[in-house]
């Protein structure tokens, strides 16, 4: 007698391209209106708002799914600990505001959502290695004298990276363009440390990593 095995049968196709279709009419739906409806997504994937049910119990599960997607995307072209190991802390600060930048600023409206609740939980756990490396380059920055000391480093890498979603907002609002936005979220996170903007702007120039944004 023979012992049954469990299935391990992928999803059915049509399902799978379903799911597929849903995220990415997600995306686009969101990005132009970040509060549509889940009847909206639905209808731009080609779907009915019964079969979305079947793939996420919820809109705000979809969003989720979404946001974490995107936030993983971006998580996976920051810089490296070995990539930033030369720079000096602002420097580091810097090469991680320009490549989040970069990476955000054609999906803003996406990126706003991403850092707002009910998604900002899910969103933390993708940046918790980023938010570690601003934390160590605050730490440095704090030690060598160059970024300010009167808060510990765990809460100045909070202020920057609050800097920088403030940036963002602004941004989003005022249809900033992207090397405007690039020099801005730069210059904000420095200066949240505790570096004088025009310090920060001459760094920029100094530094090839950001270079681009002089």
């Amino acid at each position: 007698m023979t012992t049954s095995e469990p299935s391990t049968r992928a999803p059915r196709r049509d399902a799978t391209e379903n799911r597929v279709a849903l995220i990415d009419a997600a995306k686009s739906v969101l990005q132009r209106d970040p509060d549509a409806s889940l009847e909206t997504i639905a209808t731009a994937a080609g779907l009915s708002r019964r079969a979305v049910y079947g793939h996420f119990p919820s809109r705000d599960d979809l969003v989720r799914a979404v946001v974490t997607a995107g936030a993983a995307r971006v998580a996976s072209a920051m810089p490296t600990s070995s990539d930033l190991g030369e720079l000096p802390p602002a420097a580091r600060i810097a090469a991680i505001a320009v490549t989040l930048w970069s990476e955000v600023s054609h999906v803003r409206s996406m990126a706003r959502i991403a850092v707002r609740s009910p998604y900002g939980e899910s969103v933390a756990e993708v940046f918790a290695p980023l938010r570690a490396q601003v934390r160590e380059a605050c730490a440095l920055g704090i030690a060598d004298g160059s970024m300010r000391s009167d808060v510990d480093a765990a809460t100045l890498g909070r202020l920057v990276e609050g800097a920088c979603i403030a940036v963002l907002d602004e941004a989003t609002r005022s249809g900033t363009s992207d090397q405007d936005g690039r020099r801005m979220v730069v210059v904000s996170a420095l200066g949240i440390a505790g570096i004088d903007w025009r310090t920060a702007l001459l760094s920029q120039r100094a530094d090839p990593t950001t270079q681009e944004l002089a």
